[in-house]
């Protein structure tokens, strides 16, 4: 196969994934948004965590949420909590990496807060703790998850879940879809930036 061929395909795989996934689950990416915007506009904030690549995806969306998407808004409570060094390590070293999230959840989350855990295979141990510790401090939670779902989506009140057992797909749907709830949270929030 030529290298051509290959970025072909590449390229027509994930946009055949993409379109499946909103042919199947938009109205629940439509829900997901609603989730957002209302523990938003109500003066909660959401907490996003994954490892790995999923760690990026937490980063860059809880970014986009803080800094601005398209318009110009005032800045909305998001944090990805994979990005403190000492409390990563803390944590691991005295608890075990299952615990990573979930203390930062028990910590930092309130009654009115959005979990977002995101996990491409749907299995991560510290993921499923970090929404399991959610739900226990009366949290809403939300997945974005692939495969199956695995036991991530289990633990979410919403579950996102690429129907794909290819990794680098799944990573490009999930990013795809958070920068479509990025889109969808600031058209519910901020009407009058969108009227024309």
């Amino acid at each position: 196969m030529s290298l051509l061929a290959r970025v072909r395909g590449a390229v027509a795989e994930s946009v055949r994934l993409k379109e499946r996934f909103a042919a199947e689950q938009g109205e629940k990416v439509a829900a997901a948004a609603r989730m957002l915007a209302e523990a938003l506009g109500a003066g909660g904030k959401i907490m996003l965590f994954g490892n790995g690549g999923s760690a990026a995806d937490a980063q860059h969306l809880a970014a986009e949420f803080v800094n601005r998407f398209q318009i110009e808004r005032p800045p909305l409570a998001a944090l990805a909590l994979t990005t403190d060094t000492s409390i990563l390590t803390a944590v691991g070293n005295d608890y075990g990496f299952l615990e990573v999230f979930a203390k930062q959840v028990r910590a930092l989350g309130r009654p009115g807060d959005v979990a977002w855990g995101l996990s491409t295979s749907g299995e991560s141990p510290n993921v499923v703790e970090g929404l399991r510790a959610a739900r226990q401090v009366g949290l809403k939670t939300l997945a974005l998850s692939g495969r199956d779902g695995g036991p991530v989506a289990a633990q979410a009140d919403l579950a996102l879940v690429v129907p794909s057992r290819n990794t680098p797909r799944i990573q490009e749907v999930h990013i795809t879809v958070g920068h479509v709830l990025c889109d969808l949270v600031d058209y519910i929030l901020f009407p009058e930036k969108f009227a024309k």
